[in-house]
């Protein structure tokens, strides 16, 4: 999980626009299982090291680009104690492909995620985000999406 420094400094230095997270940097050390699709948590999605798990493989794929973790507005740094701690709230994940929003749809199964499908989203959308990776010639972002 991204370090609670490194977070506030990309904060800063960006206009305090959250930065789009690395499968690393949300997953890796993330045992809060309902930090992306809590509504979803106990009504049948697969676990988080189940979601990084296929979402590893989906990134190795020749016609993806890259894989980041988009954040909701309820992410936040706690204090408790006098220590401060990093509370990742995911939103959605955004894969840079040259696929359809209908084959990714099939490959993420997302009726296995729970999730509510496939957007295709603008470039211009992930503006409110810091960090977004280029994105190549005739790639597209697409968006899996929760409610």
């Amino acid at each position: 999980m991204i370090e609670l420094g490194q977070f506030k400094k990309i904060l800063k230095e960006n206009e305090e626009r959250f930065p789009l997270l690395t499968l690393v940097e949300f997953f890796e050390g993330n045992t809060e299982e309902d930090s992306i699709a809590p509504n979803q948590w106990g009504e049948g999605r697969p676990s988080l090291a189940e979601i990084w798990d296929m979402l590893q493989k989906i990134e190795l794929m020749p016609n993806i680009a890259w894989v980041r973790v988009t954040l909701h507005d309820d992410t936040q740094i706690e204090e408790e104690n006098e220590r401060e701690e990093l509370i990742l709230a995911g939103d959605s994940i955004v894969i840079c492909t040259n696929m359809q929003p209908s084959e990714l749809e099939k490959i993420v199964n997302c009726q296995w995620l729970c999730s509510d499908g496939v957007i295709e989203i603008k470039p211009s959308e992930l503006d409110i985000y810091s960090c977004i990776p280029s994105i190549p010639e005739n790639f597209n972002c697409l968006e899996i999406v929760w409610d």
